[in-house]
């Protein structure tokens, strides 16, 4: 077994509204000097060590990600 993360996040060209809230929240609560969020989703997949590249990509543009508004990418990581 493999384990998968998918991250997905908004392009840059699209506006964050969650990402902008949290920014506007940080000096409120006396966190300084973050200029900016951004906020995503992730995704961990156990999948069988026959599962492909090709495929990873193929589950992550098709089910994971809305490809119009959202860049991802896959990576495998260590158990």
């Amino acid at each position: 077994m493999a384990r998968v993360v998918v991250d997905v996040m908004p392009k840059q060209e699209i506006l964050d509204p969650q990402g902008q809230a949290v920014a506007n929240a940080l000096p409120r609560l006396g966190f300084d000097g973050v200029s900016s969020v951004r906020q995503g989703k992730r995704f961990e997949l156990e999948v069988d060590d026959s599962v492909d590249d090709a495929t990873l990509a193929k589950i992550a543009e098709t089910l994971l990600a809305n490809t119009v508004i959202e860049d991802w990418t896959v990576r495998r990581v260590e158990s």
